[in-house]
């Protein structure tokens, strides 16, 4: 039997490669018959020039060549207020679905082996409002909270869960002209959310029944201007006190005392350079600040990002699960609402058939929805890499044999220019089914996905994987990689919205003259730049300014070269570039993002002190891959004690070690020591942002003790 295995499975691999070839064949002929003279695969089109500097200098400014004229800052003339760009979609697709949520069927406790207990649901299917019963919902909130007391140009705060309602409140701020602040619902310690309620001066706050039971009720007291609540829940807690002079309201009840008769004042209509969100950032690098973003600059952001996606309109759908208070989310879905798309809701713990609140047996949201775009952070994307992989490892030699030999074939066509259906329908289909088997675009933002998590998308998912880049002071518009450049490891050309010039950065060692490619901090200018820091003059002052046109731009702190065809890739940042005491710099996020292509690396964060001689690391080690170190190690014990072992975590050091000498790390930037962490850095434990990005002054303030014994403090 096994000699017949052995035969078997050569024969197999040649019947494949056969096959393949004939169907190249086969199919390449008709191809080369009926392909137009002007008609272009995808290699001549990621080889064609996507920017250039205006100027013909090297620093720039950088225009996407359809915008060498003239920037865009709208998508229709003279819709140049948001309640305008939502009026028009409503007009014109009054009776499409627009929001969707998914009915809850049941929930149950479920115990783990080891005691713990996760709560566990049954979820339906997806609801839907149309665009024009969401407008009408919109109109009646607005006149709610008017009744309520809201006055226009006045701050209204919302502290949110990702959901329908978040979307309905922020239509109805942007219609009524109250500027939004927006919180985290992961921000940070109490003191920090009082600290932007009290900056933004906030009388209303609109949130969910959780987060005021465990995040807002013990602040109250600390936010003295604070006189209304609007719970998003169709209920209120029965039996729970609040301050005096604070009253709180359901959405539905608001909604309700709006949409009477008498309450139906005129309104005063938002200006495009009104103030629409004070978004407070996520904070990585200190106290989260408040961004003022206009309408206007959020209609140019869009706009530059709608032109990046083909065939955008109403037979789209697109699963909404990132954080509303990010501007990657945001702005997301008011592309999609300004086009006619469709937006269904999730969350991460009910996204996919895995999830941790999906009862075993049920379908996650994106199995339900099967949705045709959608936006994630390169932190999700790792793990789903991660995981298929292990996946791919625990096939039969076979099945690993045949999948490596599709994945390999679709590679070398991609890289030609052509397609691969038959891989695609053979092998890659129960992949793509995982995100719903519909997707035609997938988004990247937030931070730098991995050349090698974004190459196994491409492929895998059957699907482009758009990378971009933004900020929230550019409204997250910066760039964008067109759909059909399948390169990796770069963000794309200037969206049409803006232009990008680069600053030389003596110190760090990049100039606009380096060769072959100009380097130096990514400066970002156009209509979508925000107007700036709320009540923070001196950053202000620092990090923003205007030309002699009247243009303004942001400084970004980050580190860019622009390629011979225009596309933009990102190489470093100004704050993560530590010098050490031999005069080395080592740049700490271009370590962690070697870093964390190692297999039993989940997450790191790398660290370096000017006053020593060589960097450590903090590791979230993968779980199941230092089981099975342990295990081939001979070493027993519970997970603490495994992460806590100094064996293992020599073992790990070594792989470590060895991925960054196969990528050409510098000796002197590999990690000399690392400590490996028994809990994962998620929002909630506040060691990384909602985008995921690492909070290193946290993180350095958690393992103070550990850095102190790496480099041999007594």
């Amino acid at each position: 039997m096994l000699l017949y295995a052995d035969l078997c499975f050569p024969v197999m691999v040649v019947i494949f490669r056969l096959v393949v070839w004939l169907y190249s064949l086969i199919s390449y002929l008709p191809y080369l018959l009926l392909r137009s003279s002007d008609s272009q695969t995808f290699s001549e089109c990621s080889r064609r020039v996507k920017a250039r500097s205006v100027s013909g200098h090297p620093s720039g400014p950088y225009r996407d060549i359809g915008a060498l004229r003239v920037l865009a800052t709208c998508l229709q003339p003279g819709v140049n207020t948001l309640d305008l760009v939502f009026e028009s979609s409503v007009c014109r697709f009054p009776h499409f679905d627009c929001l969707g949520t998914r009915d809850l069927l049941s929930e149950e406790d479920e115990t783990s082996e080891d005691g713990r207990v996760f709560k566990k649901v049954i979820l339906g299917e997806y609801r839907w409002m149309s665009y024009d019963q969401v407008y009408k919902e919109v109109r009646a909130f607005g006149s709610g909270l008017v009744a309520l007391g809201q006055k226009p140009l006045k701050n209204i705060a919302i502290f949110c869960e990702t959901r329908a309602e978040w979307i309905i409140a922020a239509q109805a701020c942007f219609m009524y002209n109250f500027p939004l602040v927006t919180l985290y619902s992961t921000l940070g310690g109490p003191a920090i959310i009082a600290h932007g309620l009290n900056e933004a001066e906030v009388s209303h706050i609109i949130t969910s029944k959780e987060l005021l039971e465990t995040k807002l009720k013990s602040i109250l007291l600390e936010v003295p201007r604070l006189q209304h609540i609007i719970i998003v829940d169709d209920k209120l807690k029965s039996g729970s006190e609040y301050p005096q002079g604070i009253s709180v309201h359901s959405m539905v009840a608001v909604t309700r005392l709006g949409a009477h008769p008498e309450n139906g004042t005129s309104r005063r209509p938002p200006c495009a350079a009104d103030v629409a969100v004070i978004m407070y950032t996520s904070g990585s690098t200190g106290v989260p600040k408040g961004v003022m973003i206009s309408h206007s600059n959020i209609i140019a952001g869009i706009t530059g990002m709608a032109e990046r996606i083909p065939s955008l309109g109403e037979d789209d759908t697109y699963i909404g699960y990132l954080p509303l208070a990010h501007v990657l989310e945001l702005s997301a879905e008011m592309v999609c609402l300004a086009h006619g798309c469709r937006i269904g809701y999730s969350s991460p713990q009910t996204l996919t058939n895995q999830s941790t609140k999906i009862k075993k047996g049920s379908k996650g949201d994106i199995s339900v929805l099967r949705p045709t775009l959608m936006a994630a952070v390169p932190e999700i994307m790792d793990r789903i890499y991660k995981n298929l992989m292990l996946k791919v490892e625990e096939m039969s030699v076979f099945q690993r044999t045949l999948f490596l030999l599709a994945y390999n074939y679709k590679m070398e066509q991609l890289a030609m220019g052509y397609s691969t259906p038959l891989c695609d329908k053979l092998v890659f289909q129960k992949v793509r089914a995982l995100l719903g088997g519909r997707l035609r675009v997938l988004l990247s933002g937030g931070a730098p996905l991995s050349a090698v998590t974004q190459r196994f998308m491409n492929i895998c998912f059957c699907c482009p994987v758009g990378q971009g880049y933004g900020l929230t002071e550019t409204c997250g518009a910066g760039t964008i990689s067109q759909l059909w450049d399948y390169s990796t490891g770069r963000v794309g050309a200037p969206l049409v919205c803006c232009e990008i010039q680069l600053k030389d950065w003596i110190e760090g060692g990049y100039r606009s003259t380096d060769r072959p490619c100009p380097r130096g901090e990514i400066l970002v200018g156009g209509p979508n730049v925000t107007m700036g820091y709320y009540k923070n003059k001196q950053k202000n002052s620092e990090d923003f300014f205007m030309d002699e046109k009247g243009q303004r731009w942001f400084c970004t702190g980050d580190i860019g070269e622009f390629h011979g065809d225009g596309c933009l890739k990102i190489i470093d940042r100004k704050k993560d570039l530590v010098k050490l005491q031999a005069g080395e710099y080592v740049s700490l996020g271009k370590v962690e993002a070697v870093l964390k292509n190692c297999p039993l690396v989940d997450n790191i964060c790398a660290y370096a002190n000017s006053d020593e001689s060589y960097v450590i690391g903090f590791v979230v080690p993968n779980q199941k891959q230092l089981l099975a170190l342990a295990e081939r190690k001979r070493v027993r014990g519970l997970w603490e004690e495994l992460c806590n072992n100094p064996v293992i975590e020599e073992e790990v050091l070594r792989v470590i070690t060895e991925t960054a000498l196969t990528a050409q790390l510098e000796r002197f930037e590999i990690p000399w020591k690392i400590r490996l962490s028994v809990e994962p850095w998620t929002p909630e434990n506040g060691l990384v942002t909602d985008a995921f990005k690492l909070k290193r002054k946290e993180l350095k303030s958690h393992y103070q003790n550990d850095i102190e014994r790496m480099y041999g403090a007594k």
